[in-house]
């Protein structure tokens, strides 16, 4: 039996339990981990692959109860939240899984509880950017290669940390390193690197978020003999690429137009977009 939390209309609906106390773990000590998912014209996209990347965390998390929550299970709830709110079948959603009961650092229990929010969109297709992103690289705080790392866990304090270097430099996305010194992601998205016609992308092994529009641009890479690299990548090579584009599951893909005085083409990630959009 899994705790559960919906939101609808702002207000919480609740089955087992009256409110979201004070004393939930993830709030207490980041004890949980999210999923962002879109769905589009009433199709959750890539519901498997939000699936299996929720049930590996879950597992790596030792939180109980992943066998229910398969692809069937996230598009059952995110279509019943759509049909209650009766909102158009364009939707962001976040799937909130933490781990219920009591204890300090040591859980007494590991069930699962979850929440899930929606906000309605407008767009019924993945938006390339019109105006390309301005970067720069967050090097403050590097993040740590671990077997963690791959998932979207709570504890978000490296990303909130990047995102106000982001504000107070006024740009438009930073990218993080990892612990090594190496391109990791940015602070909402996986990373892709044009370098001599040749893509690439901070190998899984670098500790970045294992990405599901990572996921599904590699596939389209293959299905279009578009070469691709998963890589130790040296964030040297910003200054040199043709081309920088990031990706996240709610967003598809966004470009960059520039880093310091450097400036991108767009080429390829309007390729890719036109791709992802006719699937």
């Amino acid at each position: 039996m899994l705790q559960e939390y919906l939101l609808f209309n702002d207000e919480f609906q609740a089955v087992d339990a009256p409110i979201l106390t004070a004393a939930n773990r993830s709030f207490k000590f980041g004890d949980g981990l999210f999923e962002s998912m879109r769905m589009i014209n009433n199709k959750l996209q890539f519901a498997d692959l939000h699936a299996d990347r929720l049930s590996a965390g879950m597992k790596a998390l030792k939180i109980d109860g992943h066998a229910l929550m398969d692809d069937y299970f996230l598009r059952q709830k995110t279509a019943d939240l759509t049909k209650r709110n009766k909102w158009n079948g364009n939707v962001r959603f976040r799937l909130s899984v933490y781990r219920g009961g009591a204890g300090v650092y040591t859980p007494e229990i590991n069930k699962a509880g979850y929440i899930l929010e929606g906000i309605p969109l407008k767009a019924s297709t993945y938006e390339l950017n019109s105006k390309g992103l301005i970067i720069d690289v967050f090097d403050e705080m590097t993040k740590p290669v671990n077997k963690l790392s791959n998932f979207k866990t709570a504890n978000a304090l490296l990303y909130v940390m990047a995102g106000l270097f982001k504000s107070q430099h006024r740009l438009d996305e930073a990218m993080i390193l990892n612990q090594y010194g190496f391109l990791c992601e940015s602070i909402s998205a996986n990373v892709f690197v044009v370098y001599n016609k040749q893509i690439y992308t901070p190998a899984l092994a670098e500790g970045c978020i294992s990405g599901i529009m990572r996921t599904a641009i590699m596939q389209l890479c293959k299905m279009n003999d578009m070469p691709l690299i998963e890589a130790q990548i040296n964030p040297e090579i910003l200054k040199e690429a043709e081309e920088v584009f990031i990706t996240n599951a709610t967003q598809g893909i966004q470009w960059v137009m520039g880093y310091g005085r450097k400036r991108y083409f767009n080429e390829v990630s309007k390729f890719l977009s036109e791709k992802l959009n006719a699937i």
